[in-house]
C-alpha cells in the first residue's frame, strides 16, 4: 500500500498549480515569463498577490495531503518522508509537463507540515523571518530549508527521518544553483509587494 501512495503523490506532484492558476486568470505562461519558474513567487511577479497565494497554497497541498492521507493509514514518519519526497519530484520532475518542472520550496513545506506539525512551522517562519528582513525569496528558502532536517531532529530524535529530509534540502538547493549564482553577483530579484489582488 505504501508504494501505491508513493505513486499518486508523484501524480500528484506533477500537477501544477501555477500553470492551472495562471490559465485559469488570463495570465501568461509562468515558464515563458519573469524568471520562467513555475512557482508561487514568478507568479507573483507576473499576476500580483491573489494568484500568487492560490499558486502557493495548491503547491503546499501538493505535499500536505499525501503525507496526511500516509498518516490515516498508520504509517511511520520514515515512509511519510518518501511519499512526501515523491510529490516534491512530482513537483520538479512533473510527468505532464515533460519533467520540467518549479522549485519545490512550497511543496517541501506541506511535506514538512504534514511529517510533523510543529517542525514545519518552524520552517515556515524562518523563512518568513529571512524573507522580511532581507527580501530575498530563494534566500529565504534556502535557509529555512538547510534549517530543517535540524529542526525536525531536535523535535522528532529520529535520524533516519533527518537524514533523509537533507536530501530534501540537498535537491532544493540543486534547483536553486542559478538563484545562489545570482546572489553571489548581486543581480538576485528582491520580493516586491503589489497592489493587484
Amino acid at each position: 500500500m505504501p508504494y501505491i501512495l508513493i505513486l499518486v503523490a508523484y501524480l500528484l506532484g506533477s500537477i501544477s498549480s501555477a500553470m492551472i492558476t495562471c490559465r485559469a486568470m488570463g495570465l501568461p505562461d509562468p515558464r515563458t515569463t519573469g524568471s520562467h519558474n513555475p512557482g508561487a513567487t514568478n507568479v507573483l511577479r507576473i499576476g500580483g498577490k491573489k494568484p500568487a497565494i492560490i499558486t502557493l497554497l495548491g503547491d503546499m497541498l501538493k505535499g500536505l495531503l499525501p503525507v496526511l492521507l500516509g498518516k490515516l493509514w498508520g504509517l511511520g514518519d520514515f515512509w511519510l518522508f518518501l511519499i512526501g519526497f515523491a510529490a516534491l519530484i512530482g513537483h520538479m520532475y512533473p510527468v505532464f509537463y515533460q519533467f520540467k518542472g518549479g522549485k519545490g520550496v512550497a511543496t517541501a513545506i506541506g511535506v514538512y507540515l504534514g511529517i510533523h506539525f510543529w517542525a514545519g512551522v518552524l520552517v515556515c517562519l524562518t523563512w518568513l523571518f529571512v524573507a522580511k528582513g532581507l527580501k530575498i525569496s530563494s534566500l529565504s528558502a534556502l535557509i529555512a530549508t538547510l534549517l530543517a532536517p535540524l529542526y525536525f531532529h531536535l523535535l522528532t530524535h529520529d535520524l533516519s527521518l533527518s537524514l533523509g529530509l537533507l536530501v530534501m534540502t540537498a535537491l532544493i538547493w540543486w534547483r536553486h544553483r542559478s538563484n545562489i549564482r545570482r546572489m553571489l553577483d548581486g543581480s538576485e530579484s528582491i520580493i516586491k509587494t503589489d497592489s493587484r489582488s
